[in-house]
């Protein structure tokens, strides 16, 4: 039987756990929790007697109780301790990579640096966004998401060469809405899945909450792997593959058009839906091979978002389907989230009214080529393996000379506040040591990066 100490000792220890209380922090006073909780001071005695033995609290005379350690983080959950604990080595993952430490340089990070992004001055935009409706942002908006900006999409649709009408799309919270509105309408618990291998590890995550299998197809530098997504197909007839086509996360290569049409081939195969995420389409020209434009989403579903190009702040992405798809798709949205944010929908519709977007765009494209040349140029400077070289991408998939675990790797860099992404964080089995990292050029410009990395690569070869 769980006693009253017992209860208050295990809400302190979850306390403890989420970081509330810190190592070195002096916990409320026996009288302040007493008084608090209308506790006997016997009980919170007890509580705190209990958290001493589990080795999280400490006494210190005449001045009260300390927390004298950190429970360290668990490992990967059995399998059945159900699927939100399957989870949660991919959310532990996500908290790591969100972190903003004062002066540390991300060199694994999946955003551009905010420099690039601070000339949209989304400040100035809000008196605008105001006097295009005042009354509608004080209710909830349409299940599709705000007409104009649909209407701006199919536009910016056809420029990549994918015809779309209105009808066709569901504006969405971000990319990642867009991921989970799919996977709640397809997957069901057991389901089989293809995702690329490495790959978006949010999406591991995702689909490991929904219940589902997940399967790698191997990736390579001109797309997925022919021959390993023909026998996926094949013995395990999955009903959706989830690839990122174009400036590919984590590798950062593009599909070859002559895949891209097999791909396409192979799905009509074997009855296959392609759920293409396109989230730096901003940053890479609009011509490059995309299933969706070759398909013309009769058997692909296109997401896309702005949180790349202008803010991740405004949570602003896209379904872009077929229009009996997109009804129900977005009736599903209505069920969980009532309708996404007009007013952060209406903010991108101004956006994109204005010229300076395209001028925007513009200059995101020529800062991300030159950072990906000057990426190039460091990485052959120290005999650095890249795993696909194109014009201009964000990500560099990389392995350095002489480094067998990445992952040991960046725990190096760590103390110099080089903060990178090590390969095994993008791998279906994320057991597996991998020599590869995933590199953002645009923080690899930080020329304390550069000294850090000759440093320490000079020191592993002289051991």
């Amino acid at each position: 039987m769980t006693t009253i100490a017992d209860s208050l000792a295990n809400a302190i220890e979850r306390q403890i756990a989420s970081g509330a209380y810190k190592a070195g922090d002096k916990l409320p006073s026996l009288r302040e929790l007493a008084q608090l909780h209308g506790y006997a001071k016997n009980t919170v005695v007890a509580a705190f007697e209990l958290l001493v033995s589990r080795g999280l609290v400490e006494p210190r005379r005449g001045s009260g109780y300390f927390v004298c350690a950190r429970p360290s983080a668990p490992g990967p959950a059995e399998e059945d301790a159900g699927s939100l604990g399957r989870a949660m080595d991919i959310v532990w993952l996500m908290r790591e990579q969100l972190k903003t430490e004062p002066d540390a340089i991300a060199v694994g990070d999946g955003f551009p640096p905010v420099e690039w992004l601070a000339d949209v001055r989304l400040d100035k935009y809000h008196p605008k966004v105001v006097r295009t409706g005042l009354g509608a942002l004080f209710r909830y908006g349409s299940r599709f998401g705000y007409a104009p900006l649909r209407d701006h999409l199919v536009r910016k649709l056809a420029d990549f060469g994918i015809g779309a009408e209105p009808r066709q799309i569901v504006l969405t919270h971000g990319a990642n809405e867009a991921m989970d509105i799919v996977i709640r309408y397809f997957v069901p618990p057991g389901g089989k899945v293809l995702v690329d291998d490495p790959g978006y590890y949010p999406l591991f995550g995702k689909l490991k909450l929904a219940g589902a299998q997940v399967l790698g197809v191997p990736r390579l530098a001109d797309g997925p792997d022919l021959e390993a997504l023909e026998r996926l197909l094949v013995a395990e007839r999955p009903r959706l593959f989830f690839t990122q086509s174009i400036a590919h996360n984590p590798t950062g290569s593009d599909i070859s058009p002559a895949k891209a049409f097999r791909v396409l081939q192979l799905a009509q195969k074997h009855d296959l839906l392609i759920v293409e995420n396109d989230p730096l389409a901003d940053f890479k020209p609009t011509a490059l091979p995309r299933l969706a434009a070759l398909d013309q989403l009769e058997r692909t579903i296109y997401i896309g978002s702005f949180s790349k190009s202008f803010s991740a702040a405004l949570r602003v992405g896209f379904i872009a389907c077929g229009a009996d798809l997109a009804s129900d798709l977005a009736d599903l949205k209505a069920l969980i989230h009532v309708s996404s944010s007009e007013y952060a929908e209406r903010t991108v519709d101004v956006i994109l009214s204005e010229g300076h977007y395209q001028r925007h765009l513009n200059r995101l494209q020529t800062r991300l080529g030159e950072a990906t040349r000057n990426a190039m140029k460091l990485f052959e400077s120290v005999g650095a393996e890249v795993f696909a070289r194109t014009p201009q991408s964000l990500y560099v998939w990389a392995a350095l000379p002489g480094v067998a675990d990445s992952l040991a790797f960046a725990k190096e860099l760590l103390p110099r506040k080089i903060v990178m992404a090590p390969g095994r964080i993008f791998a279906v089995d994320s057991t597996q040591v991998s020599r590869w990292s995933r590199f953002n050029v645009g923080a690899m410009a930080d020329p304390r990066f550069a000294k850090a990395l000759r440093t320490t690569l000079r020191r592993i070869g002289q051991g």
